[in-house]
């Protein structure tokens, strides 16, 4: 059966934790598999602009002995007349893996069920599990394991990024604290499903609209724009509504005393997260950010064995 990865918890416990290990490993020896080596072609396809999540599969996809085909779907069928499937039905003759930057999840499930390669979420309007991955990774690399760790994400709970924090987060066992207003939550059935993840993992999810009693303890802070495209015409309200949770040196004060910030790239400093914060000493956001190439090519490394 093709294995894609469309959201977090499309990976079990166990599934995730090896493809961190295979990540550190690959981090290592960056040159150590190829499993795309022909080259064997991997479609690589953006709705949304983007620096990280293209270089990062560009040269992973490379770094593994493949060629990244790079395609925007306004320049391509799949912006307008044709479909999901039938897309995919058409690459997977000549490619051996899909990655696709887009909005709908809707488009991503259908694109899965329709072909016979694996498909990679490279971010959705629902979930970002490329990001969470190279985010897990980073913060094993600093604290030395994940299970039992207290990590908070302060802001927009309803995002891509509130969602995935959630749902990988209680998959590794941590204890996945969201601080926002009432109204940036994350989806119930979201929160559902990762509780039910928590009751074997020993993880958790707590909701918080008081961002200091948040702060308290954490061993990882976390934030992320306030602004995600496609809101922009939400921007003043966005920022009236979540001005209390900006992540500052008084909020990582909160937190334990070794706690480390990340952030996903791109930052507004002076909105979600002050400078001081993110260019202090605590912070490992450019860790973090180079850690999308080992994620990402572990994943498709093991995606490829599954097949």
């Amino acid at each position: 059966m093709t294995r894609h990865l469309l959201r977090d918890d499309d990976l079990t416990p166990a599934e995730q934790a090896e493809i961190i290990d295979l990540a550190i490993a690959l981090k290592k020896d960056r040159w150590k598999l190829k499993p795309l080596e022909g080259p064997q072609t991997v479609a690589v396809i953006f709705d949304k602009s983007s620096t990280r999540t293209r270089v990062s599969f560009a040269v992973g996809i490379a770094d593994l002995g493949g060629s990244p085909l790079i395609i925007s779907t306004a320049n391509s069928q799949l912006g307008g007349k044709e479909t999901p499937s039938d897309t995919a039905r058409v690459l997977e003759r000549q490619v051996a893996a899909i990655v696709w930057r887009t909005y709908a999840q809707a488009g991503l499930e259908e694109m899965a069920r329709g072909t016979t390669v694996p498909v990679v979420n490279a971010l959705s309007d629902d979930f970002h599990p490329c990001q969470l991955l190279a985010d897990l990774l980073t913060i094993r690399e600093h604290k030395g394991e994940l299970k039992g760790l207290t990590l908070t994400f302060f802001g927009d709970g309803t995002s891509n990024m509130g969602h995935s924090y959630v749902l990988a987060g209680v998959t590794a066992g941590m204890h996945v604290r969201i601080a926002s207003p009432v109204a940036y939550a994350p989806r119930a059935d979201v929160v559902a499903d990762a509780e039910r993840i928590a009751e074997s993992t020993g993880g958790s999810v707590t909701l918080f609209t008081d961002p200091d009693e948040a702060a308290v303890g954490s061993d990882v802070v976390v934030t992320d724009t306030w602004v995600s495209m496609g809101k922009e015409e939400e921007k003043a309200q966005r920022l009236s509504d979540l001005g209390r949770y900006k992540v500052t040196t008084e909020t990582m004060a909160l937190a334990a005393s070794d706690a480390i910030f990340i952030h996903c790239l791109p930052a507004d400093r002076g909105y979600e997260v002050d400078a001081d914060v993110i260019d202090g000493p605590q912070s490992v956001v450019w860790d973090e950010a180079e850690n999308r190439l080992h994620a990402q090519k572990a994943l498709l490394v093991w995606l490829l064995r599954q097949q």
